[in-house]
């Protein structure tokens, strides 16, 4: 799958692997909250539940890894702990849960803010970020030594990976009243400028694909913040499409496996306003760049605010109801509708010469068709 940055204001947002495998959550309401695993690539979903002797804060993160086990982030005084849940088995004694600590951030700063990056491709580390204003780092969590393996100056958000190795990954920073998203390449420990539309716009870098290099941004250079798209590496433009002006809108998953076609990927949105007024998850937006349009979709009920598409193209939507509370709804990409065709008409035949036979057999030639704008090749930046 394609990992977006996190955008979820809710403190326990349900967290995918990259790989699809498992995911992981919050689970529980007020002072009963628990981490509950899921696992995704068998043939129908299941969830495990983690509990501990003590509930968990509602602030608490948690993430599944490649291998089952699950991180969670806890605040605990001044510093910010790290360790791994995994179930256990006891005879007589049912399912029980075993930890193991890992380490722990102590900011050393009020302001200083850490959080989770989203789990990179592989499944086997985790990484956290710790960012204020004085500079930002991140922090190896899991699968190696416990530390920090990059300093950014400035603050720093967002989190997108830009390879399959997990070892560049893509941060929103913020330096002199502008945020441009940078590349900060985990093993050397370097952050490079990756998005410079404008000198004084603000350019983050919502989701990329490593596969087509399909890439979704945020950015006010048009003159205001609309949602745009580009390719890694293409010295293209980016195109701001103008059926994405004024989507209140967030991307979570990009399809992957369209190698070299950008153009053909789907990608998902999550859309911020619930039309019941419930102030859950809105609807599913699907979109194409090739379609130039944006299909609505209902999400399932309960809806946990994202999703993964599998290899097959389809879009599989977790869910958690009374009635089913570890569900997967499947959503197909619609087929983007033909576009119109108009059809000159005919010319006018020439009046016959008096006396002459009338014609008969095939008409001749039909001179080539103007191609319409809305099938000509991608070149326009409104797009």
């Amino acid at each position: 799958m394609t990992v977006c940055a996190i955008e979820i204001t809710t403190a326990a947002p349900f967290t995918i692997a990259a790989d699809g495998s498992y995911a992981a959550r919050l689970a529980g309401s007020g002072e009963a909250r628990y981490p509950e695993r899921w696992t995704l690539a068998g043939p129908e979903p299941y969830a495990v539940p983690l509990p501990l002797a003590q509930p968990e804060e509602a602030d608490s993160e948690v993430q599944p890894l490649g291998d089952g086990r699950v991180l969670i982030h806890r605040r605990v005084a001044d510093r910010h702990a790290f360790a791994l849940l995994y179930p256990t088995g006891g005879a007589g004694a049912g399912p029980r849960t075993g930890e193991l600590a890992l380490g722990s951030v102590v900011p050393g700063r009020e302001d200083v803010r850490v959080s989770l990056l989203p789990p990179p491709p592989g499944g086997a580390r985790a990484y956290a970020l710790a960012s204020s204003a004085a500079g930002s780092a991140v922090w190896r969590v899991a699968g190696g030594p416990f530390g920090p393996v990059a300093r950014i100056p400035g603050r720093c958000t967002g989190g997108v990976w830009l390879d399959r190795g997990g070892r560049m990954l893509a941060l929103d920073r913020e330096r002199e009243g502008t945020v441009k998203a940078v590349a900060v390449d985990l093993g050397r420990g370097e952050a490079t400028p990756l998005l410079q539309i404008a000198d004084g716009s603000d350019d983050r870098l919502l989701c990329a694909d490593p596969d087509s290099g399909l890439v979704l941004i945020r950015s006010d250079a048009p003159g205001e913040t609309r949602l745009g798209w580009g390719v890694l590496g293409s010295a293209r433009p980016v195109r701001f499409p103008e059926c994405l002006r004024g989507l209140p809108a967030v991307p979570f998953a990009v399809q992957p496996g369209q190698a070299l076609m950008p153009e053909t990927c789907g990608v998902a949105f999550r859309l911020e306003d619930p039309a019941d007024g419930s102030g859950g998850w809105g609807d599913v937006a699907l979109w194409r760049p090739a379609d130039r349009r944006v299909f609505r979709l209902a999400a399932p009920a309960g809806w946990l605010g994202t999703g993964v598409w599998s290899p097959e193209g389809r879009l599989r939507l977790p869910y958690s109801t009374p009635e089913v509370p570890c569900g997967i709804a499947g959503v197909a990409m619609p087929d983007a509708p033909a576009p119109p065709v108009r059809v000159a008409a005919p010319p006018a035949a020439e009046p016959a010469a008096p006396g002459a036979a009338p014609r008969t057999g095939p008409p001749g030639p039909v001179p080539p068709r103007p191609v319409p704008l809305q099938q000509a090749p991608l070149r326009s930046a409104a797009r």
